[in-house]
């Protein structure tokens, strides 16, 4: 590495342990609902399958009884209380390199998984008003992150995870492919 490059070389600021913004946090939740949604529906569409072998062919369910909404909200619950209280994180989490950590930075026992997810409806009943911790307080905490003492937090280095190709400088010198082919 010559002595221009090295001068011109800052190393990036992680914010890994940082408190996760506003953005990150929403996609990951999208990709959260957008996932347990896929599987809910994947789930009843085995399971339907698997009744019509069974039953008589006139059976027929009515609709209008909200069962599948109760096993939807049951489902739900699963999905994000067993991801929060075994990890910290579900997919969507996982993907956008976010994590549910207790507020001193200890990893989250499964109370405070179990307590998050009861309490992550409310903040939606609330007309959003329980969203605006996220953008606006110091530690971007919501208000189910309050109710369970959480926070969320970047898990790892993003800019660290980088490929190594878009990592390279122009300037960085020859190639080791380079230093030995013919002028």
């Amino acid at each position: 590495m010559s002595i221009a490059a090295s001068e011109n070389f800052e190393p990036a600021i992680s914010l890994q342990g940082h408190y996760a913004g506003a953005v990150t946090r929403l996609v990951a939740f999208v990709v959260d609902q957008t996932t347990a949604t896929a599987l809910f529906a994947a789930g009843t569409a085995i399971v339907a399958w698997c009744l019509s072998l069974v039953l008589p062919p006139d059976f027929s369910f009515d609709r209008r009884t909200g069962v599948a909404a109760v096993f939807f909200v049951g489902w739900l619950f699963i999905y994000y209380a067993y991801a929060w209280s075994v990890s910290g994180k579900t997919l969507g989490m996982a993907l956008m390199g976010i994590q549910v950590v207790q507020r001193d930075g200890s990893p989250v026992t499964p109370s405070h998984g179990v307590k998050r997810t009861i309490a992550f409806p409310v903040t939606f009943l609330t007309f959003g008003i329980g969203f605006l911790p996220i953008m606006f307080g110091r530690e971007r905490r919501a208000m189910h992150d309050a109710f369970a003492d959480t926070a969320v937090v970047y898990a790892w280095d993003a800019r660290a995870a980088r490929l190594r190709f878009l990592a390279r400088q122009n300037n960085a010198g020859p190639r080791p492919a380079d230093m030995g082919a013919p002028q």
